[in-house]
């Protein structure tokens, strides 16, 4: 159950204390947090709240000069000190510190750059020019789950060359809280130091919702705006960088209107069990200030939800039973006050615990009991490829290896928790709510509360990472029908363990596979077999089970092959997509043995992977055949002097040293970019108004990875005019075309493709206008369209056009959806139009006394087709890694255990070693520009490189991930044992 803060609702004190330069006084309980005081009462939304518990530093402030959790904080202790919030760090200007996040491209989400910041700004205070590991030592407090770190360090670093700049060259401008955010049109907020919130959306107000606005930038940050014709391949400042390090960026917690109700939730605490609910109109009429509590039987429409319609079937609301720990039973919804001191300790609910199953095998067992009546064995669904005789393959192959690999639940642990405000507009429901699938939204919100779709309206805010987890409705319906019930606003953010207990998880799997190849070392044959625990309910399992088979090969021929992915129910948390949809689990199962298989030819571990990885004109295991694009050799090539280098320097440093040894691991991966045989479109809309506008209508919902900047990168080169011109309409179904989830790596290659038509488009319309050909050169200047050709200048006074609904006067919209087959009963067609490819090494120390392992330097080449923005390019890829860094050394979600970011260990600071990123770029004829998709394939080869890098050093594998010092300590035990 969703609990409040105790004592919050206590006698209250007038507090008074200075706030970035301004006097405050705030009446409030003395006991209440530091930072619901500065969000709530103050409005400086700018601290973020991750945890609650001083675990995340997403809130960390100044007081008097030093760094503090202001979770951790009582306001009482803040009377009469001095404190900075991000939004004051530089008194309304850009700091160097800020300059320098955005030069480097360190703040990639977001949520986490407040806390960030405010640390850094304190070491900075101290020592101007720190070192790498000072920078370490003082952010060591605030985890980030984005950027991986590396990019922070160096902005960090780097902030005295700025503050150079800004005694010399003057400061930046600095917009206020609310700029930039989807609650503004990005033109000035004139809005005081201690902000107002923001202003509920409502369809139709103001003509700049959800806008995003280039700005210039002064000093050495101008060099970054690329020319006309020049934006992609470029890094510019990105398009939504500004408010991510002022504070002003909104976030789903962040704009709650103030009448909205609070609401609770009460959640199943038993992994499956019967319930039945008192008197509820009695409970409620005895607490005052407690509007309405609403269960399964207030739902109007349909209650069931779920990415993929034949196996939509999670309730919104369980009814009479629920399937896991963390089930939604019930919300209580009331005023603020009363929420923040209610205890559900007494809500009256009667729990009758049932048997319940967690593993497969207990689930796959006979005479189990079913979790769905209407699913056998407890089976939802089975992925199947097959290709050739496996068998006889591998019963004729000169070498044969065979192995198993479990791997383990893995949380998302974005620092944001779900989040977000419901209201009703005349008789459409509007959610403002982070996201990554705002159409998916608006038709399961839609479908729940008996709506029309076109009564729904998402609006995105700010999405402070998801990985995944966020393309499945959290919130979204619980809020709705609160705010439809009651007609009012209605306002909901999870505690951190109760996003942890009831959202998404990467899949565990159980795995084996064995692989064969001649005597030449060419892979002859290979079988896989997989179950991935699917948890109570289907969520992205089926997608789980139907893409690992197609990509267990891994990027290599495999002329003979079979593979099967089973997505199993347990009364475990529900497992859905989490970057990479299972592939970096079966990654792990082949990269291990390609190793084993290597050693046994005596053939160098690269050079084993150079021999039989595909190229051009090669045929994938589901008979697909690759005419171009195909990069993994070259990311191979790329890797080996980095290779021969990190051998011979584990060499040199095992021959001096008996303790610790090094080892050095290398992996590969492959990724089809979007969904796997099935319709994956988008649509973009440009146009340019008669002021002089270009509008990008964009519904990419960006959630670190850069689409807001990249779509509208490939737009600007494709229509021919500055990216600077461009004007940026965020994701909002009332406003912006469906551009599809933000998943599989899909918005670089699937939207941006899309961009790249409506650009072309709209510059063959202004050129058909203006009769010339198509190598004439278009710009803007003012309210004029300028138009080159040879000698010959025109220029066409937009303002006299005749302007359409939207104001446009020129306009064009166009959708891309990849061209892909279905696959037969065998597994057999063209999944995937794209590929992308990629090769890391992993240089590490592993201390084989204590298990322990030092991660000293990880080498990452990846084939994007076209790098659009290369610094975000570099961004994902270290960010991607770090993420594969937790996977195999320490990311263990268990239930009832590990429910926090203090149980939990994601990697910090310190964890993530020095990356160099090399980019590749083989052009893709079906990729905009060339581009293919990168955010899931950069988090795939870390894992199983790390984990073979560490039997280099050791001598054995660690087949239960992640593998933490015990497991590794326990193989080298039985290896020493002979067992």
């Amino acid at each position: 159950m969703s609990k409040a803060q105790p004592g919050m609702s206590m006698e209250r004190a007038d507090i008074a204390f200075e706030v970035n330069g301004a006097a405050v006084s705030v009446c409030v309980p003395p006991v209440r947090r530091l930072s619901s005081v500065l969000r709530d009462e103050l409005r400086l939304t700018g601290t973020k709240i991750g945890c609650d518990a001083g675990d995340c530093g997403a809130c960390t402030v100044l007081v008097d000069g030093e760094p503090v959790c202001a979770c951790l904080m009582s306001v009482a202790s803040a009377a009469g000190t001095v404190v900075t919030t991000v939004e004051g760090l530089a008194n309304g200007r850009l700091s160097a510190l800020q300059a320098s996040f955005l030069d480097h491209g360190a703040a990639q989400c977001g949520i986490c750059t407040p806390g960030l910041l405010i640390a850094a700004t304190a070491l900075l205070d101290r020592e101007p020019n720190p070192s790498e590991t000072e920078v370490q030592d003082a952010l060591g407090g605030v985890l980030c789950r984005c950027t991986g770190y590396r990019k922070i360090v160096a902005a960090v670093m780097d902030a005295g060359r700025f503050a150079s700049e800004l005694s010399t060259d003057g400061i930046a401008p600095h917009p206020p809280a609310g700029t930039f955010s989807p609650y503004s049109d990005g033109e000035k907020d004139e809005a005081p130091a201690l902000a107002s919130p923001s202003p509920r959306l409502s369809r139709g107000e103001g003509k700049g919702e959800g806008q995003h606005q280039l700005q210039r930038l002064d000093l050495d940050l101008d060099r970054r705006m690329p020319i006309s014709g020049h934006a992609v391949g470029s890094s510019p400042i990105r398009l939504d960088g500004l408010p991510k390090v002022t504070g002003g960026e909104k976030f789903g917690g962040d704009s709650f209107p103030a009448d909205a109700l609070a609401v609770l939730v009460v959640r199943s605490p038993h992994h499956h069990a019967r319930f039945a609910f008192g008197d509820l109109d009695a409970w409620v009429k005895t607490r005052p200030g407690i509007v309405g509590v609403f269960t399964a039987a207030d739902i109007p429409g349909k209650n069931s939800f779920g990415v993929i319609a034949p196996f939509a079937d999670q309730p919104a609301l369980a009814e009479g039973f629920s399937r896991f720990r963390g089930e939604a039973v019930a919300l209580v919804a009331g005023e603020r006050e009363a929420i923040l001191d209610l205890d559900l300790s007494d809500f009256p609910v009667r729990w009758t615990e049932l048997p319940y199953l967690l593993q497969p095998c207990e689930a796959q067992a006979g005479g189990a009991q079913l979790i769905h009546e209407n699913r056998p064995a407890n089976l939802l669904t089975t992925g199947f490829v097959e290709r050739g005789d496996p068998e006889a393959a591998l019963s004729g192959a000169a070498f044969v290896v065979s192995g198993a690999i479990d791997t383990s639940y893995v949380e998302h642990a974005y620092i944001e928790p779900e989040a977000g405000h419901a209201y009703m507009d005349g008789g459409t429901l509007v959610v403002v709510a982070c996201t990554q699938a705002p159409y998916m939204d608006r038709d399961d919100v839609a479908k729940v509360l008996g709506l029309a779709a076109d009564k729904v309206r998402i609006v995105p805010t700010a999405t402070g990472g998801g990985f995944g987890s966020k393309l499945d409705v959290s919130l979204q319906p619980l809020i709705g029908l609160v705010a439809m019930k009651t007609g009012r606003p209605a306002a909901l953010a999870y505690t951190r363990n109760e996003s942890m207990i009831s959202t998404t998880k990467r899949h565990p799997a159980e795995m084996k596979a064995t692989i064969g190849a001649d005597a030449d070392g060419r892979v002859t044959g290979m079988v896989f077999a997989g179950d991935f625990n699917t948890g109570a309910y289907a969520s992205w399992g089926p997608t789980v089970a139907n893409r690992v088979p197609v990509h267990a090969s891994g990027p290599y021929a495999t002329p003979n092959y079979r593979a099967e992915g089973r997505a199993i129910h347990t009364n475990g948390p529900i497992s859905g997509a989490f970057r990479g949809f299972g592939v970096p689990q079966a990654t792990i199962m082949q990269e291990t043995l390609y190793d084993e298989l290597s050693e046994k030819l005596g053939l160098d571990r690269l050079d084993f992977r150079l021999k039989n990885c595909l190229r051009n004109g090669s045929e994938t295991v589901t008979g697909q055949r690759l005419e171009a694009g195909v990069g993994i050799a070259e990311c191979l090539e790329a890797l080996r002097p980095h290779w021969t280098r990190a051998l011979a320097d584990a060499e040199k440093f095992n021959s001096a040293n008996d303790s610790r040894k090094r080892g050095v691991g290398v992996a590969s991966c492959w990724y089809g970019c979007g969904n796997t045989s099935l319709p994956n479109p988008s649509t973009i809309r440009v146009g340019i108004s008669a002021t002089g506008d270009v509008v990008l209508h964009q519904g990419a919902v960006d959630i670190g990875q850069g689409s807001n900047t990249v779509i509208a990168q490939i737009c600007a080169d494709a229509v021919g005019l500055p990216l600077e011109k461009f004007r940026l309409k965020s994701a909002d179904t009332a406003i912006t075309p469906d551009a599809g989830k933000t998943s599989a790596s899909r918005q670089t290659f699937v939207t941006g493709k899309a961009a790249e038509k409506a650009g072309g488009a709209l510059r063959e319309i202004m050129l058909r206008f203006a009769n010339v050909s198509e190598k004439a050169a278009i710009a803007l200047d003012g309210t004029s369209l300028v138009i080159r050709e040879g000698e010959a200048t025109r220029h066409i006074d937009l303002s006299t056009l005749k302007a359409d609904a939207d104001g446009f006067v020129f306009r064009a919209e166009e959708s891309y959806d990849p061209p892909t087959l279905p696959l037969d009963a065998k597994g057999q067609g063209k999944p995937y139009a794209v590929y992308g490819y990629g090769a890391q090494i992993a240089e590490l120390e592993v201390d084989l006394k204590l298990g322990t392992v030092k991660l000293i330097k990880i080498t990452a080449a990846h084939d994007v087709g076209k790098a659009i923005n290369p610094l975000l390019a570099e961004g994902q890829i270290e960010g991607g890694i770090a993420q594969g860094i937790g996977m195999a050394l320490m990311e263990e979600y268990i239930p009832g255990r590990t429910e926090n970011l203090h149980d939990y260990l994601i990697p910090t600071i310190g964890d993530v070693p020095p990356i160099e990123t090399i980019l590749i770029e083989v052009p893709d004829p079906e990729g905009p520009f060339g581009a293919k998709g990168l955010g899931e394939h950069v988090l795939i080869p870390t894992a199983p490189a790390i984990l073979n890098a560490i039997r280099h050093a050791t001598g054995v594998l660690v087949t239960k991930i992640p593998a933490t010092p015990s497991r590794i300590r326990a193989a080298i035990r039985d290896k020493e044992a002979g067992r």
